[in-house]
């Protein structure tokens, strides 16, 4: 029963060789990669607590999920582990299902759900479950049908896209789905050509893939946390901002809501 715990019970393993920094860390780059999953969302929690108070406090649980996929995904490349390898997959599974609950928009829900999201929510809620048992019976197949569950998320962002009016909602779209493919292609050269890059001595894409998953992850949920106040909240007006900057966009951008901060502004007169 111990065996899962063991490392290199995993059947995956990656490009990066195995022990050649440190005989207690397996994939050494592939383990400290994560550190942006562990660094950023106490500071998306900041930038969001306004957000968190006033329209969907759901929106933390985003955060401290990403926070558990980095470490999980640590422990998995420090020991390649099998329990390691369905931690850092079954958080992903589940950080995926707690933005679908919360900002998939209502005009695309089944009529099974009558436009109810807490109806909604729980027919989502067992099917995630359904999916954790599969996971654990059938861990080969998981990181693949993970990566299809990107797909129809940016599907839905690019029409949420379309029906925005907002310039810089919409470069930042853009540059999220970039990021996105940029983090796909890394992790399929690492998975299937790892012959030609062990040969050009840099085995480190998964490495990469962690960093711009990470920053596509996070903008999306961004992205969807503006588009849900106007269906959700249509009385407040969603505003994109950049943190530490607001004119320079490849800070970190984050939503607050104008009439609250008209609110601020008044009770500081």
């Amino acid at each position: 029963m111990w065996r899962p715990l063991e490392a290199g019970s995993s059947p995956v393993d990656w490009c990066e060789g195995n022990y050649n920094v440190s005989s207690d860390i397996a994939e050494f780059m592939n383990t400290f990669s994560n550190v942006l999953f562990v660094l950023f969302p106490p500071v998306l929690m900041h930038l969001f607590k306004d957000y968190g108070r006033f329209v969907n406090p759901g929106i933390h649980v985003i955060w401290v999920l990403l926070m558990i996929v980095g470490i999980s995904s640590a422990y998995f490349h420090a020991t390649l582990s099998l329990m390691g390898q369905l931690l850092d997959e079954l958080t992903i599974l589940w950080v995926y299902m707690a933005g679908f609950c919360m900002f998939y928009p209502r005009r695309y829900f089944p009529t099974i759900v009558q436009n109810d999201r807490k109806l909604f929510t729980m027919f989502s809620l067992l099917l995630t479950a359904i999916a954790t048992g599969l996971a654990v019976v059938h861990p080969a197949i998981n990181a693949f049908a993970l990566m299809c569950l990107g797909i129809p998320a940016f599907g839905v962002m690019i029409l949420e896209l379309k029906r925005t009016r907002s310039a810089r909602v919409y470069r930042l779209g853009i540059r999220c789905g970039a990021i996105w493919l940029v983090a796909v292609t890394c992790w399929i050269n690492d998975k299937l050509f790892c012959d030609t890059w062990l040969s050009l001595n840099f085995p480190y894409l998964h490495a990469f893939w962690h960093l711009f998953i990470f920053i596509a992850s996070y903008t999306a949920a961004v992205l969807f946390a503006y588009f849900s106040v106007k269906e959700e909240k249509p009385h407040q007006t969603a505003i994109l901002r950049y943190w530490p900057r607001d004119d320079f966009e490849l800070g970190i951008p984050y939503v607050t809501i104008e009439s609250y901060i008209k609110v601020d502004l008044k009770d500081t007169i």
